[in-house]
Protein backbone atom coordinates (compact mmCIF):
# COMPACT_ATOMS: atom_id res chain seq x y z
CA UNK A 1 0.00 0.00 0.00
CA UNK A 2 1.21 3.32 -0.70
CA UNK A 3 1.19 5.56 2.26
CA UNK A 4 -1.77 8.02 1.99
CA UNK A 5 -2.98 5.43 -1.01
CA UNK A 6 -6.23 3.51 -1.12
CA UNK A 7 -7.05 0.26 -2.70
CA UNK A 8 -9.23 -0.42 -5.75
CA UNK A 9 -12.64 0.23 -5.55
CA UNK A 10 -14.02 -3.16 -5.29
CA UNK A 11 -11.91 -4.64 -2.68
CA UNK A 12 -10.92 -3.79 1.33
CA UNK A 13 -6.93 -3.28 1.14
CA UNK A 14 -6.21 -2.89 4.89
CA UNK A 15 -7.31 -3.12 8.48
CA UNK A 16 -8.46 0.51 9.51
CA UNK A 17 -7.27 1.38 13.18
CA UNK A 18 -8.91 4.34 15.44
CA UNK A 19 -7.66 4.65 18.77
CA UNK A 20 -7.03 1.26 20.44
CA UNK A 21 -8.48 -1.65 18.61
CA UNK A 22 -7.71 -5.23 18.30
CA UNK A 23 -6.44 -6.85 15.43
CA UNK A 24 -8.73 -9.36 15.77
CA UNK A 25 -11.96 -6.87 16.03
CA UNK A 26 -10.52 -5.29 12.67
CA UNK A 27 -10.69 -8.40 10.80
CA UNK A 28 -13.93 -9.45 12.53
CA UNK A 29 -15.07 -6.21 10.76
CA UNK A 30 -13.85 -6.95 7.32
CA UNK A 31 -16.63 -9.61 5.09
CA UNK A 32 -15.56 -13.43 4.77
CA UNK A 33 -13.70 -13.22 7.85
CA UNK A 34 -14.58 -14.64 10.96
CA UNK A 35 -12.01 -14.73 14.68
CA UNK A 36 -13.14 -16.87 17.12
CA UNK A 37 -10.73 -18.35 19.61
CA UNK A 38 -8.08 -16.56 18.48
CA UNK A 39 -8.02 -18.61 15.19
CA UNK A 40 -8.97 -16.47 11.99
CA UNK A 41 -11.06 -17.92 9.47
CA UNK A 42 -11.65 -16.47 5.38
CA UNK A 43 -14.67 -17.89 3.65
CA UNK A 44 -14.10 -20.60 6.30
CA UNK A 45 -10.82 -21.92 6.09
CA UNK A 46 -8.14 -21.33 8.58
CA UNK A 47 -6.07 -18.61 7.71
CA UNK A 48 -4.56 -17.45 10.96
CA UNK A 49 -3.89 -17.50 15.05
CA UNK A 50 -3.37 -14.73 17.35
CA UNK A 51 -0.66 -15.09 20.21
CA UNK A 52 -1.04 -12.12 22.18
CA UNK A 53 0.95 -11.54 25.58
CA UNK A 54 1.39 -14.75 27.10
CA UNK A 55 -0.80 -16.61 24.78
CA UNK A 56 2.78 -16.84 22.51
CA UNK A 57 4.29 -18.43 25.10
CA UNK A 58 1.46 -20.95 26.46
CA UNK A 59 -0.49 -22.06 22.94
CA UNK A 60 2.30 -21.39 20.29
CA UNK A 61 6.20 -22.17 22.31
CA UNK A 62 5.20 -24.23 24.73
CA UNK A 63 3.45 -27.35 22.68
CA UNK A 64 6.07 -27.40 20.88
CA UNK A 65 8.47 -27.59 23.41
CA UNK A 66 10.48 -24.22 23.42
CA UNK A 67 11.19 -22.93 26.61
CA UNK A 68 11.92 -19.13 26.25
CA UNK A 69 13.85 -19.27 29.67
CA UNK A 70 16.73 -21.36 27.20
CA UNK A 71 16.90 -18.97 24.62
CA UNK A 72 16.37 -15.50 26.05
CA UNK A 73 16.90 -13.76 29.24
CA UNK A 74 13.56 -12.29 29.49
CA UNK A 75 10.23 -12.66 27.96
CA UNK A 76 8.65 -10.17 25.94
CA UNK A 77 5.03 -9.47 25.63
CA UNK A 78 3.29 -8.67 22.23
CA UNK A 79 0.35 -6.37 22.45
CA UNK A 80 -0.80 -8.14 19.05
CA UNK A 81 0.67 -11.15 17.51
CA UNK A 82 -0.68 -12.63 14.54
CA UNK A 83 0.58 -16.35 12.94
CA UNK A 84 -0.06 -16.47 8.70
CA UNK A 85 0.11 -20.05 8.31
CA UNK A 86 0.48 -19.32 3.98
CA UNK A 87 3.91 -17.95 4.62
CA UNK A 88 5.25 -19.27 8.00
CA UNK A 89 5.54 -15.88 9.45
CA UNK A 90 4.63 -13.68 12.68
CA UNK A 91 3.95 -10.19 13.20
CA UNK A 92 4.42 -8.62 16.17
CA UNK A 93 2.30 -5.54 15.87
CA UNK A 94 2.36 -2.98 17.84
CA UNK A 95 -0.05 -0.36 17.78
CA UNK A 96 0.92 3.55 18.63
CA UNK A 97 -1.62 5.60 18.94
CA UNK A 98 -0.21 9.60 20.51
CA UNK A 99 -1.89 12.50 20.79
CA UNK A 100 0.55 14.44 23.06
CA UNK A 101 4.31 13.80 23.70
CA UNK A 102 5.62 10.70 25.88
CA UNK A 103 6.78 7.76 26.21
CA UNK A 104 5.69 5.96 23.07
CA UNK A 105 8.52 8.28 21.49
CA UNK A 106 11.26 6.17 22.91
CA UNK A 107 9.40 2.39 22.71
CA UNK A 108 10.10 3.39 18.45
CA UNK A 109 13.63 3.25 19.27
CA UNK A 110 13.35 -0.36 20.83
CA UNK A 111 12.09 -2.73 17.44
CA UNK A 112 15.56 -3.20 16.86
CA UNK A 113 16.59 -5.28 19.68
CA UNK A 114 12.74 -7.18 20.09
CA UNK A 115 12.85 -8.34 16.75
CA UNK A 116 16.34 -9.48 17.20
CA UNK A 117 14.79 -11.55 20.48
CA UNK A 118 11.47 -12.46 18.53
CA UNK A 119 13.74 -13.83 15.67
CA UNK A 120 16.02 -15.89 18.51
CA UNK A 121 12.85 -17.01 20.05
CA UNK A 122 11.45 -18.47 16.90
CA UNK A 123 14.12 -19.79 15.12
CA UNK A 124 13.71 -23.64 16.01
CA UNK A 125 10.52 -23.39 14.40
CA UNK A 126 11.06 -22.00 11.01
CA UNK A 127 8.92 -19.22 11.60
CA UNK A 128 9.92 -15.67 9.69
CA UNK A 129 9.12 -12.81 12.24
CA UNK A 130 8.37 -8.92 11.21
CA UNK A 131 7.44 -6.36 13.86
CA UNK A 132 5.45 -3.47 12.62
CA UNK A 133 3.93 -0.29 14.04
CA UNK A 134 0.66 0.65 12.89
CA UNK A 135 1.17 4.44 14.08
CA UNK A 136 -1.53 7.45 14.35
CA UNK A 137 -0.94 10.56 12.27
CA UNK A 138 0.90 12.19 15.56
CA UNK A 139 4.19 10.20 14.03
CA UNK A 140 3.67 12.24 10.98
CA UNK A 141 5.63 15.27 12.07
CA UNK A 142 8.74 15.97 11.33
CA UNK A 143 10.19 15.45 14.98
CA UNK A 144 9.82 11.91 14.12
CA UNK A 145 11.53 11.49 10.70
CA UNK A 146 14.76 10.21 12.24
CA UNK A 147 12.87 7.66 14.14
CA UNK A 148 11.16 6.61 11.27
CA UNK A 149 14.15 5.81 8.58
CA UNK A 150 15.36 4.06 11.50
CA UNK A 151 12.80 1.68 12.32
CA UNK A 152 12.99 0.84 8.84
CA UNK A 153 16.82 0.31 8.42
CA UNK A 154 16.45 -2.18 10.93
CA UNK A 155 14.27 -4.12 9.31
CA UNK A 156 11.43 -3.10 11.02
CA UNK A 157 7.96 -1.79 9.14
CA UNK A 158 5.39 0.91 9.96
CA UNK A 159 2.36 2.18 8.66
CA UNK A 160 -0.09 5.02 9.78
CA UNK A 161 -3.55 3.82 10.84
CA UNK A 162 -3.78 0.91 8.54
CA UNK A 163 -2.12 -2.23 8.00
CA UNK A 164 -2.08 -3.47 4.56
CA UNK A 165 -3.81 -7.20 4.50
CA UNK A 166 -1.25 -8.06 0.84
CA UNK A 167 1.63 -6.71 3.82
CA UNK A 168 0.34 -9.72 6.17
CA UNK A 169 -0.23 -11.73 3.08
CA UNK A 170 -4.02 -12.13 3.90
CA UNK A 171 -7.03 -12.36 1.28
CA UNK A 172 -8.65 -9.21 0.65
CA UNK A 173 -12.59 -9.51 0.69
CA UNK A 174 -14.42 -8.29 -1.95
CA UNK A 175 -16.87 -5.49 -0.84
Amino acid sequence: MKKGGTGGGKTVTGLKFESRISLGKALQALSSYNVADDEVYFDGQKVAEFYQKHKLYKNLLGPKGVDYKDIISKKLLPDEAILLFNNSTLFIIEIKFQEVAGSVDEKLQTCDFKNKQYQKLLSSLDIEVKYVYVLSDWFKKKEYQDVLEYVKSVGCYYFFNELPLDFLGLPSPKT
